[in-house]
């Protein structure tokens, strides 16, 4: 049987669109099950159990764009079980404790450890020491919890997505690389998808911005962080509850690398630029230095910033409109929800590839202020 290329990428196109969809199914237990959450000097449950349909979807989109210990996939709501697999604990608490995230049952029991007993807290999925009974103590003005946390090494849903973006990039082009080598120059197999799009980033990204002389120290970087951030993005669109890319620790690392590598090799007219600079009366000078000093770290703010924003705000808006046919019960409210839902998920997909695009580009940006070359004579400005 012969499939035509157009139903095939129709069908392709379709199937990705309602992977979002699908991510409803990623049932996040509610983790404050199995012990109890009391507030200072009191010994009463702090938090209920939320009842109605909305205040379950408000508590699961919440828990959908946390980080986790294990990958929840199906729930069954009335025996509460949930289907999916743990992943490893690692705590450093008088001493290395490892032990699988299972011994939670998705955060509704306590796990013991040589002695120590670990819960789940409900409201951000960090590990806390408790007692054999899970209880765990929040400030009554603050809302924080005041058990002590232990240095936390886990491998989460977040760590396994970059894990798995490190692995796919590896194989990928180390296997563009081998056809090269193998066939002349020319790509072959899974090669010849990705290799458009680094001529893309060469040509229009990296040359343009940072100039022939100097593209070519940061290239690899380039490369890098655009198909890296785009696959984590990506992989949020799937059923698994993955949220990397809109995490803030992940952004900020990400924007931090481009800092360091900005400044770590900027040229003297970089920072001739923005201590003193040419061209402006000397006591503007003094007042411009602090404020282009300030522009240095405002960058790379702005950098970590837009990509969580985007990426976040994609996650509860999307999660919002499919909630909306748990809420509707007709068939025309149900019908529009998943129609809207359908199209925001295509949006999703170009937004995944829009903003790995912006934190390249705004990247070689960067490079090419801070390398550039200035060929001019105080005296003529």
């Amino acid at each position: 049987m012969v499939i035509l290329k157009r139903p095939l990428r129709f069908i392709i196109a379709t199937f990705l669109a309602c992977l979002p969809l699908m991510s409803f199914a990623n049932q996040e237990v509610d983790s404050a099950h199995g012990h109890e959450v009391v507030a200072e000097g009191h010994h009463e449950g702090a938090h209920a159990e939320p009842t109605d349909v909305k205040s379950k979807i408000k508590a699961f989109i919440g828990h959908h764009v946390l980080d986790s210990h294990d990958f929840s996939l199906t729930q069954d709501d009335e025996t509460g079980e949930a289907w999916g697999f743990p992943l490893p604990v690692i705590l450093w608490d008088n001493g290395l404790q490892v032990f699988s995230s299972a011994k939670f049952h998705h955060g509704k029991e306590v796990a013991e450890s040589n002695g120590n007993y670990y819960a789940i807290n409900h409201h951000d999925g960090k590990i806390y020491k408790t007692d054999a009974s899970g209880t765990i103590t929040e400030n009554e003005e603050t809302g924080f919890p005041t058990n002590v946390r232990p240095i936390d090494f886990s491998i989460t849903k977040t760590v396994v997505s970059i894990i798995a973006a490190a692995l796919l990039m590896f194989f990928l082009f180390t296997s563009l690389a081998k056809s090269y080598a193998k066939n002349g120059g020319i790509a072959k197999g899974a090669g010849r998808i990705f290799e458009p799009i680094v001529l893309y980033i060469r040509d229009e990204i990296a040359i343009p911005n940072i100039g022939v002389k100097h593209y070519k120290r940061y290239m690899s970087y380039l490369l890098t962080i655009f198909f890296f951030v785009l696959f984590l993005n990506i992989f949020g669109l799937t059923p698994f509850g993955i949220n990397a890319t809109g995490n803030l620790t992940i952004t900020f690392s990400l924007a931090f690398l481009t800092f360091l590598i900005t400044n770590l090799t900027a040229n003297k007219n970089y920072w001739g630029h923005i201590f003193w600079m040419p061209g402006v009366p000397k006591p503007m000078r003094i007042i411009l230095a602090p404020i282009e000093l300030l522009g240095v770290f405002i960058k790379p703010f702005s950098l970590m910033i837009r990509l969580y924003a985007n990426i976040f705000a994609g996650h509860i808006v999307l999660m919002s409109i499919i909630a909306l046919m748990f809420i509707f019960k007709s068939w025309i409210g149900s019908s529009l929800s998943f129609g809207l839902a359908f199209v925001l998920s295509i949006v999703e997909i170009l937004v995944a590839f829009l903003q790995a695009y912006i934190f390249t580009m705004l990247s070689a940006l960067y490079f090419g202020a801070a390398v550039e070359e200035h060929h001019h004579e105080e005296g003529h400005h």
